[in-house]
């Protein structure tokens, strides 16, 4: 998997987001439209497209971009 393209994937989740703004080092949630059922989306993204269950602790311990990929890829 590689983070661009993770990346790509995250701007569909975070809809009200500037795409410029979504980079590996950027803290997830302080991104616009960020909130729990993003945190859902999120979960529902890794398992449709990357085949990875994400449990809450996961969402907890990533605080940017890349920990989350980082974390996604790991599984």
């Amino acid at each position: 998997m590689e983070l661009k393209k993770f990346i790509t994937n995250l701007e569909d989740v975070f809809e009200d987001a500037d795409p410029i703004t979504i980079k590996p080092e950027s803290s997830f949630r302080d991104l616009e439209g960020y909130s729990s059922l993003v945190a859902l989306s999120i979960i529902a993204m890794a398992d449709e497209m990357y085949n990875v269950k994400l449990k809450g602790d996961d969402i907890r311990k990533a605080n940017t971009i890349e920990d989350l990929f980082n974390i996604i890829n790991s599984k």
